[in-house]
C-alpha cells in the first residue's frame, strides 16, 4: 500500500510541475498535496512538517504572484476591465490550442478585450503586451517556486 501511496505523491508533484505553465491546473497545490502525502507515509519522519510548512507558504505565494503580475502588467498600460477579461478568456482558450496559444492568445485576448473598450489600436497593442508580459512573469515565478519545492522535497528526502 505504501508503495502506491508513494506512487500518486510523485505523480501529483509531477502534475503540478506542470500544471505551472497550464493555467487549469493548479501547480503548486498538486505539488503541496504530493508533499504532503509524502510525509504522512513516512509519519513525518524525513519530510518534517516544516518542510511541509515551507511548501505551503510557497504555494501561497505563487497564487498571490499568479494574480498580481497579470494585474501589474495590465494595470501599469492602463487597461480596462475587458482586457482583463480578455487576457483570461484567452489564457483558457491557450490551453486548448497548444503551446504557441498558451503563450500568444493572453495577448491577443487583452489587446482585442482593450480594443472593444476603448477603440484605441495603439493603446490596444500596448495594454495586450503589458498584460502578456505580465502573465509572462507570474508563470516564469510560479516555475521557480515549483521547483524550489521539488527541490525542498527532494532534500528532505536524501539528506
Amino acid at each position: 500500500m505504501d508503495v502506491l501511496l508513494w506512487v500518486v505523491a510523485v505523480a501529483m508533484i509531477i502534475v503540478g510541475v506542470v500544471g505551472t505553465v497550464l493555467p487549469a491546473l493548479p501547480g503548486t497545490v498538486f505539488i503541496l498535496g504530493g508533499i504532503a502525502l509524502a510525509a504522512w507515509i513516512d509519519g513525518f519522519q524525513r519530510i518534517s512538517g516544516w518542510v511541509v510548512g515551507v511548501a505551503a507558504a510557497l504555494t501561497a505565494i505563487a497564487f498571490v504572484t499568479d494574480y498580481v503580475a497579470a494585474a501589474l502588467g495590465a494595470k501599469k498600460a492602463g487597461a480596462s476591465k475587458l482586457a482583463i477579461v480578455g487576457a483570461a478568456l484567452g489564457t483558457v482558450a491557450g490551453v486548448f490550442t497548444g503551446l504557441v496559444g498558451l503563450v500568444f492568445l493572453p495577448l491577443a485576448g487583452a489587446a482585442i478585450g482593450e480594443y472593444v473598450a476603448r477603440r484605441d489600436v495603439a493603446h490596444a497593442g500596448r495594454v495586450g503586451v503589458a498584460t502578456w508580459l505580465g502573465l509572462l512573469l507570474g508563470t516564469a515565478v510560479k516555475v521557480a517556486i515549483a521547483f524550489t519545492m521539488v527541490g525542498l522535497f527532494i532534500a528532505a528526502l536524501v539528506f
